[in-house]
């Protein structure tokens, strides 16, 4: 072989062994791509999405379905090069920066149990906002999560307290509570009424300035809410808030007589709050990918999604702007009966 043969294939070599080295390189990416659909209205492992319990149901029919996004990657199982070249180059499939989904600040496993809660929560507020839509009474329950050493509330207020009134006035919700204590001059002590375990307590707390200058006390809340009768979601291993709305929907469906949807196929995302309002989600390129697939022919879409989801919008799927809860079960009615107005995404 000639010295010139021999150059030739030791850099072939190299520039294999360096294309192999560098395609299993581990990069910080994330790929994200369409998740698992499940129809609230259906079952997931055999279980029925939603149960209620102590209340009459009616009948169902087509599907309103919640849409996730899977995601491979994380600081703890990182994604190789040719993992990330390959999500760069489907156009269902989007990668991003690991700091985008998993911050600096929080591990991939505190991430992960973050999902988990905002899911819980979801599951909650939409149930309130259901509830609150069919006009039907409910009590919110404001519950001492924490207190911070150091703080007047620590050692007179304790975990799981709840917070009935603050010097006399119903306690309400969180902000409240929290806008409460603000009202008074730093200094001034409040009387706060707690319900500890069958105890009923009155238990003065001095206030002092916060950073702001602001009356704090030194406590962390959190509502709950305490329901007529018993609505139990089951989603399997899905974290999120993104689902609010759909579960609401399913929920009110359930709970009053005719079928919302129709015998359509309805897929959708969206946070949501105990008045009903709805927020923005992210991944709703893959959503949309994973809800068209699923057989899914219209998408509500939260208004601040509108922009976004246009021009990623797979053919086929009608996207219905959705603001609040009351507006998409209008938007629902007017779909099914075609008359009245259904609300677009628009540019």
């Amino acid at each position: 072989m000639s010295r010139r043969a021999l150059t030739l294939l030791v850099a072939s070599f190299l520039v294999l062994s360096l294309g192999i080295v560098g395609a299993l390189m581990k990069v910080p990416y994330v790929v994200l791509s369409p998740g698992p659909t499940e129809n609230t209205l259906g079952q997931v492992d055999k279980k029925p999405v939603i149960t209620i319990s102590g209340r009459q149901t009616y009948p169902t029919s087509g599907a309103l379905s919640l849409v996730t996004v899977a995601y491979q990657g994380g600081p703890s199982s990182r994604i190789d090069l040719l993992t990330a070249l390959r999500g760069w180059i489907d156009p269902d499939i989007a990668v991003v920066p690991e700091e985008t989904i998993f911050p600096d600040t929080r591990s991939q496993k505190e991430v992960e149990e973050e999902n988990t809660v905002e899911m819980t929560n979801s599951q909650d507020f939409a149930t309130a906002a259901a509830l609150s839509e069919l006009k039907i009474p409910y009590r919110t329950v404001v519950s001492v999560v924490s207190t911070e050493t150091g703080r007047p509330a620590h050692g007179k207020l304790l975990k799981g307290d709840e917070v009935t009134a603050v010097d006399g006035r119903p306690a309400g919700d969180v902000d409240s509570v929290a806008a409460a204590v603000k009202a008074v001059k730093p200094g001034t002590s409040l009387t706060f009424s707690v319900t500890r375990g069958k105890q009923q307590l009155e238990v003065a707390v001095p206030t002092v300035a916060g950073k702001e200058g602001t009356s704090v006390v030194g406590m962390a809340m959190q509502a709950s809410y305490k329901f007529p009768f018993d609505v139990d979601i089951n989603v399997g291993d899905v974290g999120g808030p993104s689902a609010g709305l759909i579960f609401s929907l399913g929920i009110l469906d359930k709970l009053t007589p005719g079928e919302l949807t129709g015998g359509m196929k309805i897929a959708g995302t969206g946070t949501i709050d105990p008045s009903g309002a709805v927020g923005p989600i992210g991944g709703i390129a893959q959503k949309m990918v994973g809800a068209r697939k699923s057989g899914a022919t219209v998408f509500l879409t939260p208004a601040d999604n509108c922009a976004e989801a246009l021009r990623s919008a797979p053919a086929g799927l009608r996207l219905v702007r959705a603001e609040t809860l009351h507006e998409t079960v209008a938007a629902l009615d007017a779909l099914r009966t075609g008359k009245g107005r259904v609300p677009s995404c628009t540019s």
